[in-house]
């Protein structure tokens, strides 16, 4: 009995952990997290990898003209749409505010035309839970 007691304690611990973390809203690493992550990419990939840095275009507009919720929803579509365009292998975090960070490894001849697709992807309309549709669009610069 004592041993499964540790054990669920154990797993409850590491839950507690892991979801210290990433950020409860959009689900991405918290900064301290997404460096260390980062740094592992960095340290695995070398030459490889290109640093991307994404900021939310207008994004206190949408919180003052239509409310907390639907910045809270465009935060959360901008953090699935940086996470479907870079893959399972990348470090992606919030850095804070509106703002993301990701560290991953393109194919230097494909870079560019990924990164054009991902521009395109954070210019998708956000639909927000009651329909409304929400023009968002992102400044984004990356280095390789």
């Amino acid at each position: 009995m004592p041993l499964t007691g540790w054990t669920v304690h154990a797993l409850a611990l590491h839950r507690r952990l892991a979801a210290a973390k990433k950020d409860p809203l959009p689900g991405l690493l918290r900064r301290d997290a997404y460096t260390a992550r980062a740094r592992q990419v960095l340290r695995r990939h070398r030459d490889d990898t290109a640093v991307v840095l994404v900021d939310q275009d207008h994004f206190k507009d949408v919180n003052d003209t239509l409310s907390h919720a639907a910045g809270d929803m465009v935060l959360r579509a901008t953090a699935d749409r940086l996470t479907a365009w870079a893959g399972p292998r990348a470090a992606i975090g919030r850095l804070g505010g509106d703002e993301f960070a990701i560290v991953l490894e393109p194919p230097a001849a494909r870079r560019e035309v990924r990164l054009v697709q991902l521009v395109r992807m954070l210019r998708t309309p956000v639909t927000l839970d009651d329909g409304q549709l929400v023009d968002v669009a992102a400044s984004v610069g990356a280095a390789p």
